[in-house]
C-alpha cells in the first residue's frame, strides 16, 4: 500500500480489479491494452505480472520461461532473547541450513530454501494457466519439508528451539531457469518486461528506477546483461524451464565454487552439429545461451569431470598440454554459439563506419570493432572480415547476436 501511495503522489493512475484479457499491436507501434473495463491505448507495456506474468506474455505473443515456486516461511512469537535486544540484528543467512533468519517484531522469521527434493513447484500454472480467481491467497504451510532446515536453525540459534510458531506463510514466488529475473525490452514493439523475481518486492526500488532511467533516457544507465529477457530463446522450452528452475531454487543458498557447471535440463533442444565428436575426444561442456560449448578436453585415458576447488582446479592442469598444442600444432574452434551475419550492399563500408568504433578491415583482412550507444557507451563488440565484393562477415557473442 505504501509503494501505491508513492506511486499516486506521483502522479500515477491505479485501476484495481481490471483483469488484462488481451494486448493487441497498433500501427503506431503502442499497445491496446484490453479489460473488462475498457480498452487502454499505451505507448508502451511493462509486464510486471509477478506470477501471471507468463499469461502477460502470451497475450502478446511471447513465451516467457517462468515457473512458479512454493516459498515457505515461518514467524514465531515473541521470544525473550529477541525481547531482551537493544538493537534490530541483521538479516542472517545460514548456507548449510539452507535458510535465512531476521528479527520480526520481537520474534523470529526464518524462511528456508527447501531441496531439490522437496521443494513444490506450481507447474501445472507454468504449462496451462494461474488458477482462475487466484489473488492473496496462501497455501497450507508444511512443515514437515521444512524440518532439516528447522533443525539446524535450532542448534545454530537455541532461541528458537523454545519458541512457539505464530504463523506459516507458504505462497507462490516466480522463478526463471537461472533465478535470476527478466528485466527491459523485448522483441516486440514497446513491450518490455520486469517478471521473476524470486525474491518479491525488495528489488522492486532498484529496478523501477532502471527501468524508468532506460525508458525515458533511450538507453540502460548501466549494464545488467545477466537480467536481459533475450538471454532465453526458442531453445528454452517449458521442460526445460522446469528442470532447471528445481535445480536453481535447491541450490539457491548452496556454495558456488569458481567455473562451475550445473546440468540439469542439459542438453538443450538447441542444434548441437559436432556435440557427440566434442564429447568423445574428451571435451568438458560448458553452456552459454542453450548451446554446449567445449571448455578444455580431458587428457587421454582421464575423465573431463569437475572437481570444485578455491583454488587450483583439475582442468588448470590441462591448460600446458592445450597450448602446447595449438602453438605447436593446430586447432579448431567450433563457432556454433556465436552469432554470426553478413552485411551487403554498396554502402556497407560506410555503414559499418558509422556503427563501428575503431577502423574497418580490408579486404582479406580481420578487425575487432565496437557498437557504441547514443553516449559512447560500449553496446557490443564484433569481429569483421572484409570479404570480397564489399561484404563483410560479422561474428558476435550468441546473447549479442539476439538484440542486434
Amino acid at each position: 500500500m505504501a509503494v501505491a501511495r508513492g506511486a499516486r503522489m506521483h502522479g500515477a493512475h491505479i485501476v484495481q480489479q481490471a483483469e488484462v484479457t488481451g494486448l493487441q499491436p497498433r500501427s503506431d507501434g503502442g499497445w491496446d491494452v484490453i479489460t473488462p473495463k475498457g480498452t487502454v491505448a499505451a505507448n508502451r507495456v511493462i509486464n510486471c505480472g509477478g506470477f501471471w506474468g507468463r499469461e502477460v506474455g502470451k497475450l502478446a505473443g511471447l513465451d516467457l520461461p517462468l515457473v512458479p515456486v512454493q516459498h515457505q516461511y515461518l514467524v514465531t512469537k515473541s521470544v525473550p532473547e529477541v525481547q531482551a535486544l537493544k538493537k534490530e540484528i541483521p538479516v542472517l543467512r545460514h548456507l548449510d541450513g539452507s535458510f535465512y533468519l531476521r528479527q520480526e517484531r520481537d520474534g523470529l522469521l526464518i524462511g528456508p530454501y527447501e531441496s531439490v527434493d522437496s521443494m513444490v513447484q506450481m507447474e501445472e500454472w507454468a504449462r496451462d494457466k494461474v488458477t482462475p480467481g487466484f489473488g492473496k491467497e496462501l497455501y497450507p504451510g508444511d512443515l514437515e519439508r521444512l524440518s532439516p532446515h528447522l533443525e539446524t536453525a535450532m542448534e545454530a540459534f537455541p532461541c528458537f528451539a523454545n519458541a512457539e510458531i505464530q504463523s506459516v506463510v507458504n505462497g507462490p514466488i516466480t522463478y526463471t531457469p537461472d533465478i535470476l529475473p527478466m528485466v527491459g525490452p523485448t522483441m516486440l514493439p514497446n513491450m518490455w518486461v520486469a517478471v521473476g523475481f524470486g525474491y518479491g518486492i525488495v528489488h522492486g526500488g532498484g529496478v523501477g528506477k532502471y527501468l524508468s532511467d532506460w525508458i525515458c533516457e533511450g538507453e540502460a544507465p548501466y549494464e545488467l546483461v545477466e537480467f536481459d529477457p533475450l538471454r532465453y530463446s526458442n531453445w528454452t522450452t517449458m521442460d526445460y524451464a522446469v528442470t532447471k528452475t528445481r535445480e536453481s531454487y535447491g541450490f539457491n543458498n548452496a556454495i558456488g565454487y569458481p567455473n562451475e557447471e550445473r546440468f540439469a535440463g542439459r542438453p538443450t533442444s538447441r542444434p548441437r552439429p559436432i556435440y557427440e565428436k566434442l564429447v568423445e575426444a574428451g571435451a568438458h561442456m560448458g553452456f552459454n545461451a542453450g548451446w554446449e560449448v567445449p571448455l578444455w578436453y580431458a587428457a587421454a585415458g582421464e575423465k573431463p569431470e569437475y572437481k570444485p576447488s578455491f583454488t587450483k582446479a583439475n582442468w588448470q592442469l590441462e591448460q600446458q598440454r592445450e597450448y602446447n598444442l595449438l602453438t605447436q600444432k593446430v586447432g579448431v574452434a567450433d563457432l556454433s554459439p556465436f552469432g554470426k551475419f553478413m552485411l551487403t550492399g554498396p554502402d556497407a563500408r560506410k555503414f559499418l563506419d558509422r556503427a563501428v568504433a575503431g577502423f574497418v578491415p580490408k579486404l582479406g583482412r580481420t578487425g575487432l570493432g565496437h557498437m557504441l550507444t547514443s553516449t559512447g557507451k560500449v553496446y557490443a563488440e564484433l569481429t569483421i572480415t572484409g570479404m570480397e565484393d564489399g561484404k563483410y562477415l560479422i561474428v558476435t557473442g550468441e546473447a549479442v547476436s539476439s538484440m542486434t
